[in-house]
């Protein structure tokens, strides 16, 4: 009957496994939104002729069902660039059409640049479903240096904008090569005050990297100065909940309220972050099919558009407000992010740690102290946990010492049980004796548990979203950043790392000492390293590694520990004393 048992427990683990993994790619379609709702939030027709009939026509959250925009074919693109960024403008909406990372390949072993935005609901920076400034209003091209471009247009004759960019050359103590400058400036031409309503600026368009776990993180966020929200993209999917609990409509669009000190847009490894000198009033989030190609049902094909808001006083006679930012896209690295000199003291939360993310911080800063005396960064994650393991003996000691002790009172605890069972204060204050006379801390084995488990949790959000992980081969594996996939068995993939790292929970688990005597208890313990394994099998290669590294310095520790002599038991020092004493000394011939 146990083996009967055992081996449903097996398949049924392996179905949820493939449950799990086919779950990361597929995902039943999201409903069309009903037509009120799309009209509550499409834009009125606006007279072109008056500023202020446009911008109160102007839609003060974006599109319900985000569509990517088709670029004029008579656009004319600028560039500005530097050694990380090359900006590529559109006289169309005066706004960015795209960026590219020059650091970052956009595919393995691969030499075209990552590009940001590169299919897109609207330009970066483009006034968002503004009649008459929006993506579609052509601009004129003013100036162009190497370091600035300036576009202008006129709103209604009345109006006139100017859209200026900067970009500085090189990194200093004051700038970050992959963050510029941007200012709107409005100008009343006019005797009269002109109102400028609300209006939306996008932050960009941006789309899962991968189809892995990770690689489908795609969030929006913003701060209002002393806190962060953010919005991901399956908070807007809907779903049927467990067994209808929990169950929510799709959304197409989200909008928040503000202030916004700054807001981004990001996914696995790079972020786009928008900092204005005055907060926005709002972010809006939209999902969207950013792979038009891809069946409606593969959640890799959906990613997420934002745009934040902005209120303008109104222009005073022949006067003009300007609207400034500094804007950043570029790679999720925390030591970039964290530098208070150039960026706000909140903007590394886009990092998105979690609630362990003191230790997320404390753990990338180590490990990136470590690749600088070290040309790995395989070598820097190995290094780095030894550290860890090294710094954690004490504890580890003191756990597995207590673990000892508890296993082997055992029999003496079940004789209590029995002699008491119908007392349970006699069998309580019998245990504690017992404990204090071998000098067991119940909580012991919990403590040390406590304190080193934060830091794995630390390593399981850190890991796999550092940027600097990001296409870096070590051994067989040629992705830190992904799952070591060798091949395929049918479609199921062949990853070698967390296989190791499952070999060696389970070798770690028969050297244990196992204070539990229930045989249920004891099997339940022994599968956990399997049932863990199959949970942890798509995770990146990285957060393998550390695990496999951990258990392999665990199984030498515990070698060592289960040889050592446990003199601190009272109760084992006082037979071996009694049995000293029964040992009738040889007398010499």
């Amino acid at each position: 009957m146990d083996k009967k048992n055992t081996l449903i427990g097996v398949l049924l683990i392996a179905a949820a496994f493939a449950s799990l993994y086919l779950g990361q790619k597929f995902s039943p379609p999201a409903p069309a939104p009903s037509t009120a709702s799309a009209a509550a939030v499409t834009p009125a027709a606006a007279s072109a002729a008056s500023p202020a009939a446009a911008t109160t026509a102007a839609t003060t959250s974006a599109p319900a069902l985000g569509a990517l925009a088709k670029d004029p074919s008579s656009a004319t693109i600028t560039v500005l660039e530097n050694d990380y960024l090359a900006i590529r403008f559109t006289d169309f909406g005066g706004a960015i059409r795209d960026i590219a990372l020059r650091k970052f390949p956009a595919e393995l072993k691969g030499t075209t640049p990552y590009v940001v935005n590169a299919l897109h609901t609207d330009p970066m920076l483009a006034f968002v479903d503004f009649p008459g400034l929006d993506h579609r209003t052509p601009f004129q091209l003013v100036s162009s240096t190497p370091t600035e471009i300036v576009y202008r247009a006129v709103l209604g004759q009345q109006v006139e904008v100017t859209r200026r960019y900067t970009l500085v050359a090189g990194p200093d103590e004051t700038h970050d090569p992959y963050q510029f400058r941007h200012e709107t400036t409005f100008r009343n031409l006019t005797g009269q005050v002109v109102p400028l309503a609300r209006f939306a600026l996008s932050i960009g368009t941006i789309g899962p990297v991968s189809d892995s776990v990770y690689g489908q993180r795609v969030a929006t966020g913003f701060s209002n100065g002393s806190s962060q929200t953010f919005i991901r993209r399956s908070d807007l999917e809907g779903g049927n909940g467990l067994l209808g609990i929990g169950a929510s409509e799709a959304k197409f669009t989200l909008a928040s309220g503000g202030p916004v000190t700054w807001a981004s847009i990001d996914n696995q490894f790079f972020t786009a972050i928008l900092t204005p000198d005055q907060p926005g009033v709002g972010l809006i989030t939209t999902r969207l099919k950013v792979l038009a190609e891809a069946p409606d049902g593969l959640r890799t094909a959906y990613g997420l558009a934002g745009a934040t808001q902005f209120d303008l006083k109104p222009l005073p006679a022949h006067g003009e407000a300007t609207l400034g930012m500094s804007f950043y896209v570029g790679p999720k690295e925390y030591r970039r992010l964290s530098n208070s000199n150039i960026f706000k003291a909140d903007q590394d939360k886009v990092m998105q740690f979690g609630f362990f993310k003191y230790f997320s911080q404390i753990l990338l800063t180590l490990m990136t102290w470590v690749h600088s005396w070290v040309p790995s960064w395989g070598l820097a994650i190995v290094l780095t946990t030894l550290i860890l393991k090294i710094v954690f003996v004490p504890f580890t000691i003191a756990a597995s010492r207590s673990a000892r002790r508890m296993q082997k009172i055992q029999p003496e605890m079940q004789v209590v049980r029995e002699k008491y069972k119908d007392n349970p204060q006699k069998m309580q204050a019998a245990t504690m004796e017992l404990f204090k006379k071998h000098k067991v801390n119940p909580l012991g084995g919990c403590i040390p548990l406590l304190i080193t488990m934060p830091f794995f949790f630390g390593f399981y959000q850190m890991l796999p979203s550092a940027a600097e992980l990001r296409f870096v081969p070590f051994l067989w594996a040629p992705d830190l950043a992904a799952a070591d996939t060798i091949g395929h068995v049918f479609v199921f993939p062949i990853n070698i790392m967390p296989i190791l790292m499952g070999a060696t929970m389970i070798i770690q688990t028969r050297l244990t000492p196992q204070p539990a005597v229930d045989n249920a208890q004891a099997k339940m313990l022994k599968f956990m390293p399997w049932l863990f394994t199959l949970f942890c099998y798509s995770f990146s290669c990285a957060l393998a590694l550390y695990s496999t590294i951990n258990g392999l310095f665990s199984i030498g520790q515990q070698i060592i520990i289960n040889r050592m002599k446990d003199d601190g038991d009272p109760a084992t020092a006082a037979a071996g004393a009694d049995g000293m004493k029964n040992v009738t000394p040889r007398k010499k011939k």
